[in-house]
């Protein structure tokens, strides 16, 4: 009967050298072979001309040889120019001297643009100064004539004002002034994209002279504010004012901050209202609720007054806005 074969578990070795089996034949028999024991296993012959390290060196000359032929591959060329720090500056120097950059005013109105919305308000008209100096400039800017008896509005609607509000929620909350809208019998805002929506007043910070508004329908991709604290602001910094004086625009307008922790009493003298942010970037009757932004877009304020000793209400150089910290705390969330 044909035996199975058997399948050694030991590691494979090398077969021997022709030569070393010949020599092995020619040799005497071991006892363990004469007597047909086990013969044991062979240790492994190192293959002639072989040396440690050998494979090691061979891998580090190769390895050489490409860095060699690299520093070879991108050394500059004769005649090749060497670009230096200077050659760098004077080609930025040149872009800046023949192209034209943004301002950053441009650049932070464009950031906070979507977010800001006009506010006006309708209802029995008023017989103040400032609401026949805000009528006569909503007539000049619509092209009619500047004591036109309804400037707006259905048959029988009036509007009392307009100003400017800026988003700060994406569900169409609204930071405003409360002289904007208080007393309305009726309230519109207009979106960025166009869309115009009723609003209602769901909040009011008199002190501050803040009101909160909710839209009633809003666009579909309604971008909010992004607030910033003031707790790093400094006379001289860099601001905007974006808003619709005498309901035109979006407007904008640049300056610096020119104080801060200022006080401004209303032209009636009703109300004191502190701690405000001094400006200088231009402002007229319908900034109020707007947003002053630093150069990031970031909203440092809401646009409130104007200092102005005649009855006129025309920008002198003196705006005042009331920081974001208070504006946000009117509607209920705080953000710093």
């Amino acid at each position: 009967m044909r035996r199975p074969a058997f399948y050694s578990r030991s590691p494979r070795t090398q077969p021997p050298a022709a030569d070393e089996a010949a020599e092995r034949a020619d040799a005497p028999a071991s006892p363990e072979t004469a007597g047909g024991g086990s013969v044991p296993p062979e240790t492994p012959v190192r293959k002639a001309g072989w040396q440690p390290g050998r494979r090691s060196f061979a891998l580090l000359v190769v390895l050489s040889a490409a860095m060699v032929a690299g520093a070879v591959l991108w050394a500059p060329r004769p005649g090749t120019k060497v670009l230096t720090q200077k050659d760098i500056d004077a080609a930025v120097l040149r872009t800046l001297q023949t192209n034209t950059l943004p301002s950053p005013a441009a650049k932070a109105a464009d950031i906070i643009r979507p977010s800001v919305v006009r506010v006006v308000s309708y209802g029995e008209e008023k017989n103040t100064p400032e609401a026949k100096t805000q009528k006569r400039g909503r007539n000049m800017a619509k092209g009619k004539p500047p004591e036109a008896p309804n400037d707006g509005g259905a048959p029988g609607e009036f509007e009392r004002g307009v100003g400017t509000g800026v988003v700060i929620v994406d569900k169409g909350v609204i930071l405003t002034n409360l002289h904007v809208v208080a007393g309305a019998d009726k309230i519109k805002v207009t979106f960025y994209d166009g869309l115009e929506a009723p609003a209602t007043i769901t909040g009011v910070q008199p002190e501050n002279d803040l009101a909160v508004l909710q839209a009633q329908k809003i666009p579909d991709d309604l971008i909010p504010a992004t607030m910033r604290s003031t707790a790093d602001l400094r006379p001289g910094d860099q601001v905007a004012a974006v808003g619709f004086p005498f309901g035109i625009g979006p407007s904008v307008s640049a300056g610096v901050v020119s104080g801060l922790k200022r006080s401004f009493r209303s032209p009636e003298g009703k109300q004191e209202l502190g701690n405000l942010i001094q400006f200088d970037a231009a402002a007229n009757p319908g900034n109020s609720g707007g947003p002053l932004i630093n150069m990031d877009g970031e909203v440092l304020g809401i646009v409130t007054a104007i200092l102005n000793p005649t009855q006129q209400r025309t920008f002198i150089g003196i705006g005042f806005a009331v920081p974001i910290e208070n504006a946000a705390s009117a509607a209920g969330s705080p953000p710093f």
